[in-house]
């Protein structure tokens, strides 16, 4: 027996009945299509907002001319390194993954000007940037991602391995979000041996979905671990835009449930990047725990080098250039504010030149490892 369709109300005839469902039936791709087109309204209009504007707050503190030129010089290098990695990639000089930091040099230029000797850094894939803000040597960078026997892994580790005891850089990891309980376990590590190095722990607008995330928040907060959360929103997870991908698109708030305060900050002002890291450092060094800073930053190049970013319009990113870009803002004050004289930035833009330049000729004229390498630092002989 047929059933009767369900009314709210009063009864009506069958045939009202009837004549309604058929009416719903008759709207419903239409409602469908409709509601498909206001969902990619309300996304675009969600994107739209979230490229167009970067946090608004005071003006952050002013930098020295020489912490201004420090700045500029440590961007500039990282930059230049990548443009040349890039070259050398597409010359197939580099092989497998590679995931250009583009864009988002104030980053980490800023937070490890607000970091103390003994801090921690530990981040993923996108990680030629942090190491050479750490210190480590370009050649040694450079042939890593060439596979030579001078790279900091001896030519087996690629673009998203790489590690510097001596500098205290743990990784360049290539497992989305996996540095995050493994920055926590650091500082952790930390608490235990009455260390007060504080571990920066880097991942992106991405990873910051995964669950392993949000275990390691609620470890960090338990315990007060020394911890520094920075999540590197550049809008895109490989192609897909946050308002796409993220319910709770403030990235700050994302441990709010574990009470871990957090801020958002412009990560393409590198003044504001330090201003923020000295009060998240200051916060997890004196025992409070971990602390969340989102910074709100943009990669110009795709994910990596496979990625021709075709999810994104040329205006989008040339807007972020134009309007936002780090090194040009430091560039600008350094010009304006500090009376820099224009011939003093061209030279460093050739110094930082001639060190890219010999990195990338160490990195291809460098032997390749022995196939026997392979078989060294599988186990590390403890006394």
């Amino acid at each position: 027996m047929a059933r009767e369709p369900r009314r709210s109300g009063q009864a009506g005839s069958e045939r009202t009945a009837a004549s309604g469902s058929d009416s719903k039936v008759a709207a419903g791709p239409a409602r469908r299509k409709a509601a498909a087109a206001s969902g990619r309204t309300a996304a675009a209009k969600a994107e739209a907002a979230l490229n167009a504007a970067l946090p608004q707050s005071a003006p952050p503190p002013g930098l020295s001319r020489e912490a201004e030129l420090e700045a500029y010089r440590a961007m500039l290098l990282i930059r230049r390194f990548e443009e040349k990695a890039g070259q050398m990639y597409g010359m197939g000089l580099i092989g497998g993954f590679c995931h250009l930091y583009i864009g988002q040099e104030a980053v980490v230029v800023g937070m490890q000007a607000a970091m103390k000797p003994g801090d921690q850094v530990i981040t993923g894939y996108r990680d030629h940037g942090h190491m050479l803000a750490t210190g480590m040597d370009a050649k040694g960078v450079m042939a890593e991602l060439t596979g030579r026997r001078g790279g900091y892994s001896k030519g087996k580790g690629g673009s998203m391995h790489m590690f510097s005891v001596e500098k205290r850089f743990y990784g360049g990891h290539g497992i989305v979000g996996a540095q995050v309980p493994l920055g926590t376990g650091i500082a952790f590590a930390n608490r235990y041996r009455g260390e007060e190095a504080v571990c920066l722990t880097y991942f992106g607008d991405g990873a910051a979905n995964q669950g392993q995330v949000y275990e390691s928040f609620n470890m960090a907060e338990l315990w007060r671990l020394p911890v520094v959360y920075i999540i590197e929103n550049n809008k895109y997870a490989m192609g897909t835009s946050v308002a796409r991908s993220s319910a709770q698109q403030d990235f700050s708030k994302r441990g709010a449930s574990f009470n871990i305060p957090g801020e958002q900050v412009d990560g393409m002002d590198v003044r504001a990047v330090k201003a923020a890291g000295e009060r998240a450092i200051a916060w997890a060094r004196g025992g409070k725990g971990p602390y969340i800073l989102e910074m709100q930053t943009y990669r110009y190049r795709g994910h990596s080098m496979s990625d021709p970013a075709k999810y994104r319009t040329r205006d989008e990113v040339e807007r972020m250039r134009t309007e936002h870009d780090a090194i040009e803002q430091v560039r600008k004050r350094l010009l304006e504010e500090h009376k820099v004289a224009e011939d003093e930035l061209k030279r460093l833009d050739a110094e930082v030149r001639q060190i890219v330049n010999e990195a990338a000729d160490f990195a291809t004229h460098d032997p390749e490892p022995d196939p026997a390498e392979l078989w060294t630092d599988v186990i590390y002989e403890t006394a």
